[in-house]
């Protein structure tokens, strides 16, 4: 099992929903420095992690038909972290 340990500045977990989808960005030494609950758009997901981006480890949970998010963080050259609910 591969296992990725590489450090970065920002963390970004997201709860993806039909509509919604629940953002929290934490620095590397936890602290909160973005919670909120915003529309599943990409521009608004870029808008909501912009000041975040040199840096940003994105990880997502969601379903087979909501892979927008994570092909968007690799169309925009992000590391991005999913997993698939069975």
């Amino acid at each position: 099992m591969k296992v990725y340990n590489e450090q970065h500045s920002y963390y970004c977990g997201i709860d993806l929903h039909a509509r919604t989808m629940y953002v929290c960005i934490l620095d590397n030494a936890g602290k909160t420095v973005y919670h909120k609950n915003i529309p599943c758009q990409p521009e608004r997901f870029l808008q909501a992690i912009e000041p975040f981006r040199r840096d940003i480890v994105v990880g997502v949970e969601c379903i087979f038909c909501w892979y927008w998010l994570a092909d968007l963080c690799e169309q925009e050259g992000m590391l991005s972290v999913h997993t698939l609910k069975r």
